[in-house]
């Protein structure tokens, strides 16, 4: 690692020649074998997922998120209509396949081009998606998209510090913890602690490697059970 110093010696960082901003990510679909990632649309995902959340009867799905849950189909879409709508954040549908069911969400958010920093988050999975191999799927996609197609130098995921699932789930796919802010956020009348983690551009290719090899068809048995753990391929 080459640190780069001043004219009185002291570091003040690694060189980062002809950097350049990235381009805002697209609404495009990510298309996978398991399933399809596509701009979210109140006509055509609001009803679907109303329904495919309503499988979560405790509501577990909403605790650590700002909003939800929703008490009607009708509130909910109007929630779709605004993520749709935002311009700050990029929304997605993920959409099992084949079939097309929609049965989660998540987004682009706090995008900065001009750094090359984007954040995953208002991850939102119904039960029929949570622990399959198409939520592994669909974040690896917008991973890829991130890197590989629009170049970014940093992913972020932050969540409560109290949502061990959601932490323990980051870890899995290979991003690491880079602490907690203390006092980040007042959310729903409480307050939040929010755990930091990340992947950086120069870890995305081990990162990668690992989540294809997991995701390769001769990774399952004929029953689709997976052979060998994400965590047991990347510390290979």
């Amino acid at each position: 690692m080459t640190q780069l110093t001043n004219h009185l010696g002291q570091p003040i960082g690694e060189p980062v020649p002809g950097w350049t901003a990235r381009p805002r990510p697209p609404r495009t679909p990510m298309e996978g074998r398991h399933c399809r990632v596509v701009a979210l649309a109140a006509a055509a995902h609001a009803d679907a997922l109303h329904r495919a959340y309503a499988a979560d009867t405790e509501g577990r799905n909403w605790t650590y998120l700002p909003y939800g849950p929703f008490a009607s189909a009708e509130d909910y879409a109007g929630f779709v209509e605004w993520a749709q709508s935002s311009e700050n954040e990029v929304f997605y549908a993920i959409e099992a396949l084949p079939g097309g069911q929609p049965i989660g969400v998540a987004s682009y958010l706090r995008i900065d081009p001009d750094m090359g920093c984007i954040e995953v988050g208002h991850l939102s999975y119904a039960p029929a998606l949570q622990r399959t191999v198409a939520s592994t799927e669909a974040m690896y996609l917008m991973m890829r998209r991130v890197f590989d197609e629009l170049g970014y130098r940093r992913y972020e995921w932050k969540c409560d510090s109290l949502n061990a699932p959601s932490i323990a789930a980051a870890k899995r796919l290979g991003f690491r913890s880079e602490g907690t802010f203390l006092q980040a956020v007042v959310m729903k009348d409480r307050n939040r602690d929010t755990t930091w983690l990340s992947i950086l551009d120069k870890e995305w290719p081990a990162v990668r490697s690992a989540l294809e090899a997991w995701l390769d068809a001769s990774n399952f048995d004929a029953n689709g059970s997976q052979k060998r753990r994400l965590e047991d391929i990347r510390n290979d």
